[in-house]
């Protein structure tokens, strides 16, 4: 059975099933009132992030996509714009990241009674959110149950077997690579290698050591169910992990360092 058949059976839910609604700028119906800050203001201790802004790597993409062999390059840049994430490519290059902004951001987080998977902060007087209706009206990307991926086996003459022939496990840096060397040798190699970088590189931000997961290489190989893949669930659900376990275990620290200095440390570590 074609993976484009298995996916289409999972129905995208509603983004909206959230507790708390944004109505001009303001958190409605989320219980606002009552809840406190989990940092005081002065506790400016250091978080750790393990998601990354790789946003100027899509230069790599259109860079590759240029170097397609002749008798592909039209097609293979058509179906790379055709694909789910086609559009990101088109996003302005010049962003400014900042490190510091999403810290103090954290520092800001509420408690609060909506579901857990999302998060809230308070920004002067205002109480903001973080969710995946916000998520969703960034990057387009959809969301519902994502199914088990577990029993996705590689594909025999796919890019795995013909780029990285004698390796079980193949590292994002191994892809990025591939994608710089930009050397394909059958028409949509690119795009399909390209996907997989967009994915884990850009819009996942992952460490340039991560192992691509197998069921990755076998869902691109079905241009069309990577398209129809739940994206904006497999995505956000790792960033928000990511955001809330980002000051784990950094308070401890921070006090521990407090009380050796004898000094506010957030004025010298921030």
């Amino acid at each position: 059975m074609k993976l484009i058949g298995v996916l289409s059976e999972h129905k995208e839910r509603s983004s909206s099933q959230t507790d708390g609604k944004l109505t001009d700028g303001k958190l409605i119906d989320g219980e606002v009132t009552g809840r406190a800050a989990i940092d005081k203001e002065g506790d400016w201790y250091e978080g750790k992030l393990t998601r990354h802004n790789h946003f100027d790597a899509l230069t790599h993409i259109d860079d590759a996509l240029n170097c397609v062999p002749v008798e592909f390059t039209d097609e293979d840049r058509r179906r790379f714009m055709a694909s789910y994430f086609g559009h990101f490519l088109t996003m302005h290059r010049e962003m400014k990241f900042s490190g510091g902004i999403i810290h103090r951001l954290l520092l800001r987080e509420l408690n609060h009674n909506s579901p857990t998977d999302e998060m809230q902060f308070m920004l002067g007087n205002q109480p903001v959110r973080f969710s995946k209706v916000e998520f969703y009206l960034i990057t387009r990307l959809r969301f519902g149950v994502v199914p088990d991926t577990t029993k996705y086996a590689a594909v025999e003459n796919g890019i795995h077997e013909r780029y990285f022939p004698r390796a079980d496990e193949v590292s994002l840096e191994e892809i990025r690579g591939v994608v710089t060397d930009a050397e394909f040798r059958k028409a949509y190699d690119a795009v399909k290698l390209c996907l997989i970088y967009m994915l884990n590189w850009i819009l996942m931000g992952v460490d340039e050591r991560f192992k691509i997961p197998v069921w990755q290489f076998r869902l691109v190989e079905e241009l069309d169910a990577f398209d129809v893949f739940l994206w904006g669930a497999h995505v956000y659900m790792h960033s928000i992990y990511s955001f809330k376990h980002a000051l784990d275990g950094r308070r401890d620290g921070f006090e521990r360092r407090r009380q050796e200095k004898g000094v506010d440390v957030h004025t010298v570590e921030t």
